[in-house]
């Protein structure tokens, strides 16, 4: 397995596209099953047109990272599954949406099981608390949509100015402005 930092809060972990995994694995889950789920509990996040990701494993444990602290993804929609091991105590916090931190937040706390994964925005700060004993491994998949983040940068919230790079560019697209999406009022689908 790869060694590395799959982002820039994790030190232990690995990418999944160095495994060989995003096409035959991440992109199918995103586009077949994610993206339906997606499309009605996040249409202002372009939910419907989640058009690339970033999908990575980390790892917890007493001697290695023990925690996360409060940040917000680089993604309009986040998947965050448990992939389990033996551990007690770490879970998860989420604050209000793009929340500046404060001396005293007003959190959530989410019990993070083994097998069971959390959908969440991307721009909702969030963190992990310390693991106690054990070891846990988390699969992450940033999703993206190059819609929305053509019109506004969900990390420094303004216009991107557009520069050609590699594979998806952290989602970020040439895509014509008639393409963004409109935002659908979940109530009136029911």
């Amino acid at each position: 397995m790869p060694k590395g930092r799959p982002n820039t809060m994790n030190n232990y972990g690995v990418l999944l596209n160095e495994l060989g995994m995003d096409e035959t694995f991440i992109t199918p889950l995103r586009e077949k099953y994610l993206q339906p789920i997606t499309a009605l509990l996040y249409p202002d996040l372009g939910g419907a047109c989640l058009d690339s990701h970033k999908a990575f494993v980390v790892k917890y444990s007493v001697h290695e990272d023990l925690d996360l602290s409060s940040h917000y993804d680089n993604a309009e929609v986040t998947l965050n599954v448990s992939l389990g091991k033996d551990f007690t105590e770490g879970n998860l916090y989420f604050g209000d949406f793009s929340q500046e931190p404060t001396p005293v937040p007003k959190y959530i706390e989410i019990e993070h099981v083994g097998a069971q994964g959390l959908l969440h925005r991307g721009g909702q700060i969030h963190g992990a608390l310390p693991i106690a004993s054990g070891e846990r491994w988390n699969l992450i998949i940033w999703m993206r949509s190059s819609a929305i983040r053509n019109q506004l940068c969900p990390m420094c919230n303004k216009k991107p100015e557009l520069v050609e790079a590699e594979g998806f560019g952290d989602g970020f697209t040439e895509t014509p402005e008639d393409d963004v999406p409109e935002t659908v009022n979940l109530c009136s689908l029911w």
